[in-house]
């Protein structure tokens, strides 16, 4: 029986079911989409749903294959074996999340091929030891596919080592329950908040890296309903977040203006 309150989470198609049938036959997990469209939240609230432990890996490009599997420590006059975040994951059943897996290094990615197919195995080159994963583990990953193309791409031979599942931005009447859900703004708010994002996200040629994600939604949602004036808090949580251009903020601005 699930004790703690599961965190708020809004189904955009099928993923509920999909993912539980992954970690019924053990097969590794990648979620494709843009910074914010709900990745993170979504394993939070399967790893409440399954009763499993959720460990998370921030990857970047010095996250080394020591970081996931672990170091031998200097402990008084002794010398310990710590295991790392993926070990501890694999013995223990966990699901392991590798956030943002093209920003570590080629190398590392290595580290996880032998998890991600039949042999479900953890090779602890330091202690030359084979780790195998308790069955309940599960190996999930996040990518962004439009992120600085061309220059952090995942390579075809990891890639194809997971299933896919798509977490584009949601459709405009499931983001709006989101942001209500999540802040208990009114409706009408919700709506001008997923229309302005709608807006900007249509228009490439402002040339942002990353457009208006729900996450910064919800962030406005959150300051809006604590009281602060509608524009402000689109100028704070939204449109400052995503250039430092003065054209491009200012043209955000007035675009948010209109709409509020």
């Amino acid at each position: 029986m699930l004790t703690k309150k599961a965190p708020y989470y809004e189904p955009i198609g099928k993923e509920i079911e999909i993912f539980q049938m992954a970690a019924e036959n053990s097969l590794p997990l990648l979620l494709k989409g843009p910074t914010g469209s709900g990745k993170s939240r979504f394993l939070e609230y399967m790893a409440h749903l399954m009763g499993r432990r959720l460990i998370t890996i921030l990857c970047n490009d010095e996250t080394s294959s020591v970081d996931l599997v672990g170091r031998f420590l200097v402990k008084g006059a002794d010398t310990i074996w710590m295991d790392g975040p993926l070990t501890t994951g694999v013995k223990e059943g966990a699901i392991v999340y590798l956030d943002e897996i093209a920003e570590a290094r080629p190398d590392t990615l290595v580290t996880i091929h032998s998890l991600t197919d039949h042999r479900r195995t953890l090779f602890l080159e330091r202690k030359n030891e084979e780790v195998s994963a308790h069955p309940d583990f599960l190996l999930v990953a996040s990518y962004n596919p439009g992120y600085q193309r061309g220059f952090k791409e995942l390579k075809p031979s990891t890639k194809q080592r997971f299933l896919g599942m798509d977490f584009p931005y949601p459709k405009m009447a499931v983001e709006e329950k989101i942001i209500v859900g999540e802040t208990g703004i009114s409706e009408t708010l919700a709506k001008k908040l997923v229309q302005f994002a709608n807006l900007v996200r249509n228009k490439q040629e402002l040339g942002l890296a990353e457009t208006v994600s729900t996450r910064l939604l919800v962030s406005c949602a959150k300051l809006i309903a604590k009281g602060l004036p509608s524009r402000l808090a689109g100028r704070t949580a939204i449109i400052l977040p995503l250039s430092d251009d003065n054209d491009t903020v200012a043209a955000l601005q007035d675009s948010f203006d209109l709409i509020f």
